[in-house]
């Protein structure tokens, strides 16, 4: 098995998180990420996944069933989770930008929303909170949101934010790209 983008997020994500924290995962996909910060999280915890497509969320609530994890979740775009959560509320926050796995292919996140829900998180984050971002690209959609993220990443304050992007070097095409954000 190799070693992906995911495992990377979720190895620094288990470095950061005690139970009873907080959680988003700001794209549920097939929840894969959700899970994973159910684990974290713990029963005194709190994870919230949202997602625009049903069969996202229904795919994510079949997977947190069969894993004994419980979870809120919305039917809405990333872009609008701070109408969900106060300021500096949350310990941790996931993306995996690009489409649903095993889904419709015209339906994928864009940098006009991705972007807008980066900030909205970075005000839900709390001071020492972490985000993760997995950014897809390549066949007929993603450069165009890869390279808005890249080129809006680096414009991030470094008084408040310390901005790790990771690259598989020897991996062909278009390797995601793994991308650690540390609140100050």
């Amino acid at each position: 098995m190799r070693y992906s983008a995911v495992d990377y997020s979720h190895q620094q994500l288990a470095l950061r998180l005690q139970p009873g924290c907080r959680c988003i995962d700001a794209t549920a996909g097939r929840g894969h990420d959700t899970a994973f910060l159910c684990s974290l999280a713990g029963e005194g915890g709190e994870v919230t996944a949202f997602d625009v497509q049903q069969e996202a969320l229904d795919s994510t609530a079949k997977r947190l069933e069969q894993l004994g994890y419980h979870a809120r979740l919305i039917l809405d775009s990333h872009h609008r989770m701070e109408a969900y959560f106060p300021p500096a509320s949350v310990d941790a926050i996931t993306f995996n930008f690009g489409w649903l796995p095993g889904g419709d292919h015209a339906i994928f996140t864009k940098p006009d929303t991705s972007i807008p829900a980066i900030q909205a998180g970075l005000r839900l984050l709390r001071p020492g909170g972490v985000m993760s971002l997995c950014i897809y690209s390549g066949k007929d959609t993603g450069y165009e949101e890869r390279d808005a993220l890249l080129k809006f990443l680096p414009t991030l304050p470094q008084e408040k934010y310390t901005v790790l992007i990771t690259q598989f070097s020897n991996r062909p095409n278009d390797p995601p790209i793994p991308v650690l954000i540390l609140k100050e």
